[in-house]
């Protein structure tokens, strides 16, 4: 017996230390109180590339998959109003135009982004299991002076059509802008908005980050050609896959693309086709791979705003609708979290 167990420790002890701090970490939920959080990571095609054409009820197929799922909270790749907040204050590190500008909605509630995101946060935690539409129309303003645009449409979808008018901090040139958000090809606004309505939520939550790869190099021109010279050395079977995506992302029916581009085995050949030949290029500069450290750290620290949407409330159901290539960043790093179960998205499209 104590043969086995030197045995055991001394193969334990050859294992990379990497997989020695997984093992460690492995199986401390698993006498846990109270129920699971499940995530679902649903990936997406950009729906601001479809055709000008595009019609949204392409997705209804998608969207009533995703309602018999019931999220709790639907999460999007999109930057936070405190992100935009953190960027304007440093404009000669992430530029002046990070996020686009929210002097509207300040005009029409006499609020800066740090005032409406406050404002916001103690609406939300007053806010009635059935709102007055001047509440809607209010909470929609706060919304988009906190420059989250997707949640304030959520408001207003919720509202009867004979209540979408300018008032209640709501003015007419905010009007404008959600009447046309409603015709924007994005997944924010189609997919995430829709169904937070549908689901009678009061918002969706914005989880991007680029602060970690705003990199610092010192020929930006040379960066690009290094990086897009290894995709193109090493991506033939990526090219091959998204050559059918495209083809998909044509028919009256988006589901059997959404099947395809969650799927496991294509997952893998998007995640080898983009980060594994940047890798493996040489550069003088280490560009590629320099590239590869800002891609880390963005989906790191999108993995940590998912996880502060639940972080008071452990056992809700979680969707997180990002680009496909994020996606098995977020499966892996979401999944090794205490108390989480990854939902299998294409089971889910069924």
């Amino acid at each position: 017996m104590r043969k086995a167990t030197h045995w055991i420790l001394g193969l334990i002890a050859t294992l990379p230390l990497a997989a020695q701090a997984q093992g460690m970490l492995a199986g401390l939920d698993r006498d846990m109180a109270g129920p699971r959080t499940q995530v679902l990571v649903l990936g997406t095609v950009h729906l601001r590339e479809m055709p000008a054409d595009f019609n949204p009820a392409a997705l209804d197929g998608v969207l009533n998959r995703l309602a018999a799922f019931k999220p709790d909270i639907i999460t999007i790749e999109k930057e936070s109003g405190e992100e935009c907040d953190l960027a304007a204050r440093h404009p000669a590190r992430y530029g002046a135009d990070y996020c686009p500008s929210t002097d509207a909605a300040k005009a029409a509630t006499g609020m800066d982004m740090p005032a409406a995101i406050a404002e916001t946060s103690k609406t939300l935690k007053a806010w009635p299991a059935q709102p007055a539409p001047a509440q809607r129309r209010r909470l929609a303003a706060l919304f988009m002076a906190s420059n989250d645009t997707a949640s304030a449409y959520v408001q207003w979808l919720q509202l009867p059509e004979a209540e979408r008018h300018a008032g209640d901090s709501l003015s007419a040139a905010l009007v404008e802008t959600l009447e046309k958000t409603g015709h924007r090809n994005g997944e924010d606004y189609q997919l995430a908005g829709r169904l937070a309505a549908r689901l009678g939520l009061p918002r969706v939550h914005a989880v991007d980050n680029h602060t970690g790869d705003s990199l610092d190099v010192p020929d930006v021109k040379a960066f690009v050609r290094s990086i897009e010279a290894a995709w193109a050395a090493g991506g033939a079977t990526l090219k091959a896959n998204e050559k059918r995506e495209d083809e998909l992302s044509r028919a009256a029916d988006l589901l059997p693309l959404y099947r395809v581009i969650n799927d496991s085995q294509n997952l893998r050949v998007r995640a080898e086709g983009n980060v594994g030949p940047a890798m493996r290029a040489k550069s003088p500069e280490n560009y590629p791979q320099i590239w590869v450290g800002g891609w880390e750290v963005r989906n790191l620290r999108m993995v940590a705003n998912i996880r502060e949407t639940f972080r008071e409330r452990p056992g809700v159901r979680v969707l997180t609708i990002v680009g496909a290539t994020h996606k098995p960043w977020f499966d892996a790093w979401l999944g090794q979290l205490q108390g989480v179960d990854i939902v299998d998205a294409v089971a889910v499209l069924k």
